[in-house]
Parts: structure tokens; C-alpha cells; sequence
């Protein structure tokens, strides 16, 4: 027997099959999570729109699950990127912009995100771009501190770091100290880059440095396609956009849209901004070509990205999420900005690629209902680990595998906007508890939450005396112009959504 068991030992050996919890870790797959700022759902061509020239992440969209039903739980970046690394709903992690919502990250809490979570399991862990939050040893507030310690407090959980909190002149921290390549990266001065291009050459250089024997998780912020001045675009990628004339989504609003809740239109920030930055139609397209240039300059990163996972043997062995933080109005509903509820923000683009499968197998269109909720999850699930208990989203590999029985998969996403712009502007106050009741007190506030099924969007200004409510049938109305909360015929269906609104709302905070 003894002599058996050393014979077959050898035969395993001599055919690759090793035992060790090293060559373990080698066979769970590298992830890389790309998320861009402020990218419209349909600003690519792979979503409909092959005016936004998106080549390289049409081609990865032809090859992954390309989600049609993806929808943030929160759209505003600060509170979104918190809810995708950590697997909760705003109300519930509280991080967001303004009080009393207003919250670091607790040392405590980001040890339960996806990052934390790989790097304890042995994965080598990197982060590339805008954080956008802050992480402290206890939470505390304000949430937007003068300067965030990036080394000290994020220092434990990714092992490569090239990140800043809005832009890359904002607070940059590098690490490895000693990797001179990334400092060379982001040396002042270089000329004929920009964010982008620096962000994506920093993407390539975790690749680069990547061990053979260990897996990988990469989180590459994106600070596209946020803001359109010329310093913010690779201005010669703008040459072939410069004269385009991009279509006009048909809920565009040339001026003020009188459609718009009053509490909206005198209070919200997309309102004002959209005057400013929008409302004309040579304004619109301005600010699309800017985007779209953006959005090219990111396509650009995923291109060079494929070619050194290839060229590094690793693209059979890696998964690739693509996505977004939030929406942008750009003039629909006539709305600049994003947070408010409707479809042009909180709609995200989500594409799935696995290098483990072949194209046949994965390459299709899915319409389950999906919450940025599930990003953290699914990622730990994927690393093949078990997802924290705190977390509150869906892993969404069943669904990805084709082997999850939708019938049983949940028929509605819950949404939520926590936003007011008049709390924002005065972030520093002493007494920010005092405004935020003055500004409930005499009906400026428009916080919002509410539901997304296939059929139906609800969601209420529940701070709002009266409430006021809003229902679509966005199979039928899916530009949501009509509002049907008033109208008798549709009362059971405003009951039913209400009480599912509050129901899920419930579940979160406990």
C-alpha cells in the first residue's frame, strides 16, 4: 500500500498536481475592478450609442455577461464607491457627503470590504486612482477631513497604491516607497499625458510587479469622464470628437423643465447647473464631446490592459468587472449632475468579464435585476471566500454561472439619494444637525428613496411635507415622463411599491 500511495504521488507530481495551499492560491483567479467617474450607463457603444467610440470595451462587452438591469444604490461617488467596496446600503454605512450622514470609514468596517477581505486570504491587493472617502480608525465626523493619512490607514489593506482623493494633484500617495517607476509615473511635468493615461500606466505597472506564485485583486478608480475643462482631457483624443454631433436623448429639456417636483427646481444642484452647463443645445453637445473624449481616453487604459494580461499570461486566469460610480443627467429631465432617482443616474453599466471561460460560454445579455450592493459580495465570493456577514448585497455568480433559478432571485433594487446641496456648501458648520432640520423644516429637503422592478420605478421625497411621490411604468414609459402617482388607476401599484419602499428601508438600518 505503501508503495502505491508514493507511485501515485509521483504520477501527480509528474503531471502538474500539486497539494500545497501555495498552488492553491495560484488557481483562484486574479480580479480587476474598473470603475470610471460620473460615465453614463449608455455613454459607450456596447450600451447602444457607437457615437461614444468605445472599441476596446465593446470588443471585452462581446466576450463577458453585459448587464441590462444594473442600478447603484446610492449615485453620488463618495457614498457609491463606499457601498461597492463594503457590500452595504448608505443608510446603513452612513459615509456620504452631508449630515447626518456624514461618516469616515471605521478601521473596522474596511476590514470587512472585498480588499481587506482577498488581502487576509493571501491575495496581493492594489489600488489605482480617486478614493474619494476617507478611512479613520473609528468613524467619525466630518466625513471629508483636510488630510486622510492614505499610508496609515489604508496601508494594511493594499500592498500598491497610486491614489488621491478627487485628482491626482489632490493629495497623491504612492507606495511601494520605493518603486521608482511609479514615482517616474506621476513625476510633475511630464508632458504628453494626463490623469488618465497616468492612471492607466499605473494600472500596467501592479502588473508588471506581479508575483507569479499569488493572485491579485486591482481596484483602478478611474477620475474620467468627471469635469471637461482641457486639463482634465487628453486633448489629443478630443481631435476626433471635436466636430461631432451627437444624438439628443429625447428627454432632453432645452431650459428649465416646469415637469420638475417644486422642492427640485428650487433647491436641487442639478437644477442650476443645468442652466449653466446644459440647457442649450450647443452647451449639450460641448459637454458630450468632452465626455466621449474621456470615455475613449479610459477605452484606451482597457485596450493596453488586455494586451498585458495577455502578454503576462494572465488574462486565462483573471476577471474583469467594468463599471461606474454613478450616472450623469446631461440635460435629460432637464438635469445636469446626478443623485436625484431617475433612470440617466442611477442606471449602471456593468460588464463581466471571466478569462476562465471561453466567449460561447459567457458571452450574452442578462436581465436579472442587479444592485451595486452586490459588487463586494460577489468579488469575495469569486476569490472563492465566504462574504462577510455584514454585507448586505447578493453574490451574483449563480447568475453569472447561468445556474441561478431567477425565479427565486429578487424582482426588486432599492435606491436612495441622501444629497442636499444647501448641507454640502456648509460641510464645515458647528452645527450642521440644526441646518439640516431648519432645511426639513421649511420643505427644502429632497432626499429620496424608492424602488426599481423591471416595470415599475417608485420613489418618495419622504422628507418632503407633503410626501411627494413619483411612479413610471418604465417598460412603457422608459424616459419617465409621465407620472402616474396621482392618477386613480394606478393607486394599488403606488400602494404595493410604497410599502415595499419602506419595507426594504427597514431591513437596512437594522
Amino acid at each position: 500500500m505503501k508503495k502505491l500511495i508514493l507511485i501515485l504521488l509521483c504520477v501527480f507530481t509528474c503531471f502538474g498536481v500539486n497539494f500545497n495551499i501555495e498552488a492553491q492560491k495560484s488557481k483562484q483567479p486574479n480580479i480587476i475592478f474598473l470603475m470610471t467617474d460620473d460615465q453614463r450607463w449608455d455613454n459607450m457603444g456596447c450600451y447602444g450609442r457607437s457615437e461614444f467610440y468605445t472599441p476596446n470595451l465593446d470588443s471585452l462587452a462581446a466576450k463577458s455577461v453585459v448587464f441590462d438591469n444594473a442600478y447603484y444604490a446610492v449615485a453620488i461617488c463618495m457614498p457609491s464607491r463606499v457601498t461597492m467596496m463594503t457590500g452595504r446600503y448608505n443608510s446603513n454605512h452612513r459615509v456620504g457627503f452631508v449630515a447626518p450622514d456624514n461618516y469616515t470609514l471605521s478601521q473596522t468596517d474596511l476590514a470587512k470590504t472585498y480588499p481587506a477581505m482577498l488581502k487576509n486570504a493571501g491575495y496581493r491587493t492594489g489600488f489605482v486612482g480617486k478614493v474619494g472617502f476617507t478611512v479613520t480608525e473609528n468613524g467619525q465626523r466630518p466625513s471629508i477631513p483636510k488630510e486622510h493619512f492614505y499610508k496609515e490607514n489604508l496601508g494594511q489593506t493594499f500592498d500598491f497604491f497610486a491614489g488621491s482623493e478627487t485628482r491626482p494633484t489632490k493629495g497623491l500617495v504612492l507606495w511601494p516607497e520605493n518603486d521608482e517607476a511609479l514615482k517616474e509615473i506621476y513625476k510633475p511635468g511630464r508632458t504628453n499625458t494626463g490623469r488618465t493615461l497616468k492612471t492607466g500606466e499605473a494600472m500596467l505597472r501592479f502588473i508588471d510587479t506581479q508575483p507569479e506564485d499569488q493572485p491579485f485583486c486591482l481596484s483602478v478608480s478611474f477620475y474620467a469622464v468627471k469635469h471637461d475643462s482641457d486639463k482634465h482631457m487628453y486633448m489629443s483624443h478630443f481631435e476626433q470628437f471635436k466636430n461631432e454631433e451627437f444624438s439628443v436623448p429625447e428627454n432632453y429639456v432645452e431650459g428649465d423643465n416646469e415637469k420638475l417636483p417644486q422642492v427640485v427646481k428650487e433647491n436641487a444642484r442639478g437644477v442650476y447647473l443645468h442652466r449653466n452647463r446644459s440647457s442649450k443645445p450647443e452647451q449639450y453637445q460641448r459637454l458630450v464631446r468632452r465626455f466621449a473624449t474621456q470615455g475613449y481616453s479610459v477605452d484606451d487604459q482597457v485596450g493596453k490592459l488586455i494586451k498585458k494580461l495577455k502578454e503576462k499570461n494572465l488574462l486565462d486566469n483573471t476577471i474583469i468587472i467594468y463599471t461606474s460610480d454613478n450616472g450623469r443627467f446631461q440635460g435629460s429631465h432637464g438635469l445636469f449632475d446626478k443623485c436625484l432617482l431617475y433612470d440617466e443616474s442611477v442606471k449602471a453599466p456593468l460588464i463581466i468579464y471571466d478569462g476562465r471561460k471561453s466567449a460561447s460560454a459567457q458571452s450574452r445579455r442578462e436581465d436579472a435585476l442587479i444592485s451595486s450592493v452586490d459588487m463586494a459580495p460577489t468579488i469575495v465570493s469569486m476569490a472563492g471566500l465566504k462574504p462577510a456577514n455584514i454585507m448586505q448585497g447578493r453574490d451574483i455568480t449563480k447568475v453569472l454561472n447561468q445556474t441561478q433559478d431567477l425565479s427565486q432571485w429578487r424582482d426588486t433594487v432599492f435606491m436612495e439619494d441622501l444629497f442636499l446641496v444647501d448641507m454640502f456648501k456648509a460641510k464645515n458648520s458647528n452645527n450642521p444637525e440644526a441646518l439640516n432640520q431648519e432645511l426639513i423644516k421649511n420643505n427644502k429637503s429632497y432626499r429620496a428613496r424608492g424602488v426599481r422592478t423591471k416595470k415599475w420605478k417608485y420613489f418618495v421625497y419622504y422628507e418632503h411635507e407633503p410626501k411627494i411621490e413619483e411612479l413610471y411604468d418604465v417598460e412603457k414609459d422608459p424616459l419617465e415622463q409621465n407620472n402616474l402617482a396621482n392618477n386613480i388607476e394606478y393607486q394599488n401599484t403606488l400602494k404595493k411599491l410604497r410599502e415595499k419602499t419602506n419595507d426594504l428601508y427597514l431591513q437596512i438600518i437594522e
